[in-house]
């Protein structure tokens, strides 16, 4: 079956027993992040399920009316499959007709969509706002803010008209204020560009808790020009019904839970993050353009859903990795003409994203370099090592991968390095007080595609875990739900590796405190002029 809302699909979930319920009260600031990290630590991805939390507080005791749902995608293969409303063995089927046979969005014919059931525009979003959502501390002890996770920005294209969907962190810096990272090869990025061109924002809307294949084709590679509503129609097997927003000229899911509205300065960055990354490290401190809400829309007993990040496995690198699974299969065998390719696999240790393995079935020599270098010419941004294998390697299995690098390659003769690409969030690129220009493309040569040696060269930010009190406490309530027994993983908390100014820890623990408007308002007098 397909899901056309997140409440259909909760509903699926729970009749299935494939959900973890939490009746307790529940930080939002320090409890909840930290409760969902212990089963990607302790648990075999099999048991992993997602979590809705339906008593959530905070720091200063203030209870929420929403729920909030985590992990509702991608806490395992299994429910991602459960989420397109397949099983697994037939996600990279349904994904290759979706985008061979996008479905067209739609409008909506309903006269009171469900996310027009609440309005807060005016001056209930200067009083009000954003302390409406109970917008989880990801990385509590060191994230400096909540941060909006499940976050899927709606952009349009100024010369086409064409809307992009994507998946970008939101720092939370005021009631009617997030702080957004803006990469130039990003698709928000080329239409942020195109409006500073012209000299005018950026109208944007962040689309939380939308139709289940919504969010899943927000963090995969869609070509640019391809419509992620089309796509998800596609996958959904009917169009995705949208309806106008109420202040920008923008469409969003219907049935969408949360929706906020508003623009992108084009004229101004400050400084945004760190954050808490699929990396495993805190992502760094750069300079950002930030979102001004004009009005936040949402349903009477809205859902407020969050996507668990930071030190992989989490549910970012998985279903980063399974939509880009097949997207890179499909182009590397059917558009590219590289039909011994087999299978390709993006491991979740790496983020989902820079260790990928393609599995051939070669008739000759040459067949392995060409399926590798097209992989890793598809994205300047994606990959850092790729690895051929036979057929007779499981690629899913990393010690099966290792012995076939061990034992069935020469380093002088079967390994090479392609330079002039982007990376990010990668500490092993550059220190981290460098400009974010440099940060993602170095020198002159950017980037390259194979990791020689994997150990630290300078000081890094620390492991991005909560800090070791809060998972502790984790732990005790973990055990007072009678949860499943946990075999947790080094490491299972996070510490400092050098690079962690004493103000970072400072706002790291005002946030914790709730006191994390502090940091969003030194942060905006902190803002610059672009030129």
């Amino acid at each position: 079956m397909s899901f056309r809302s997140v409440r259909e699909y909760l509903e699926h979930l729970q009749s299935q027993g494939k959900i973890f319920v939490i009746d307790c009260p529940i930080s939002k600031d320090t409890e909840l992040m930290p409760l969902v990290r212990c089963q990607y630590r302790g648990l075999e991805e099999s048991d992993r399920r997602p979590f809705l939390f339906t008593h959530v507080t905070d720091a200063k005791n203030r209870s929420y009316n929403m729920r909030v749902l985590v992990a509702a995608l991608g806490a395992s293969r299994e429910i991602y499959a459960t989420g397109l409303g397949c099983r697994v063995e037939q996600v990279k089927e349904k994904w290759i007709e979706a985008m061979e046979h996008p479905i067209e969005p739609i409008m909506t014919k309903n006269a009171n969509p469900p996310v027009h059931e609440e309005v807060l525009e005016g001056e209930k979003i200067q009083h009000i706002g954003l302390d409406a959502l109970p917008i989880p501390i990801s990385t509590p002890g060191f994230d400096v803010a909540p941060y909006i996770t499940c976050v899927n920005w709606v952009t349009k294209d100024a010369e086409t008209g064409i809307p992009n969907v994507g998946n970008y962190r939101a720092m939370v810096k005021g009631r009617d204020k997030v702080g957004v990272l803006v990469t130039p090869t990003q698709h928000i990025g080329i239409h942020w560009t195109k409006q500073r061109e012209r000299g005018k924002p950026l109208e944007a809307a962040i689309v939380i808790g939308g139709p289940p294949a919504v969010g899943l084709t927000a963090v995969a590679k869609i070509a640019y020009g391809l419509s992620e509503y089309a796509v998800a129609g596609g996958l959904i097997g009917s169009p995705v019904e949208l309806v106008r927003c109420k202040t920008v000229h923008l469409e969003v899911p219907a049935e969408a839970e949360i929706v906020l509205e508003g623009e992108i300065t084009t004229t101004e960055r400050e400084p945004e993050a760190p954050f808490g990354e699929f990396t495993g490290y805190m992502g760094a401190r750069t300079l950002q353009p930030y979102f001004k809400i004009k009005c936040i829309t949402h349903r009477k007993d809205a859902i407020y859903q969050a996507y668990i990040s930071q030190f992989a496995p989490s549910e970012s690198s998985k279903i980063r990795g399974m939509a880009n699974e097949v997207i890179f299969y499909n182009v590397l065998k059917s558009k590219c003409n590289v039909p011994c390719v087999e299978d390709i696999i993006f491991h979740e240790s790496a983020g989902g994203q820079n260790l990928i393995i393609v599995k051939v079935k070669k008739r000759s020599l040459a067949e392995p370099w060409q399926a590798l270098r097209i992989a890793a010419s598809l994205d300047v941004g994606f990959g850092k090592i790729f690895v051929a294998v036979d057929e007779d390697i499981d690629a899913t299995n990393l010690d099966a991968v290792i012995w076939a690098i061990a034992y069935r390659a020469q380093p002088h003769r079967d390994m090479e390095i392609i330079e002039r690409k982007l990376s990010m969030l990668d500490p092993s690129a550059s220190p981290s007080d460098v400009p974010f220009e440099e940060q993602i493309y170095p020198g002159i040569k950017g980037n390259s595609s194979l990791l020689i040696d994997a150990t630290r060269k300078w000081d890094y930010p620390p492991v991005s875990l909560p800090k070791r009190r809060f998972m502790e406490r984790a732990l005790e309530i973990w055990k007072e739900e009678g949860l499943p027994e946990l075999k947790l993983k080094e490491p299972w908390y996070g510490y400092e590796l050098g690079d962690w100014p004493s103000e970072f820890e400072q706002e790291a623990e005002l946030a914790v405190k709730g006191e994390y408007y502090e940091t969003g308002k030194k942060l905006g007098d902190r803002k610059i002029v672009i030129d």
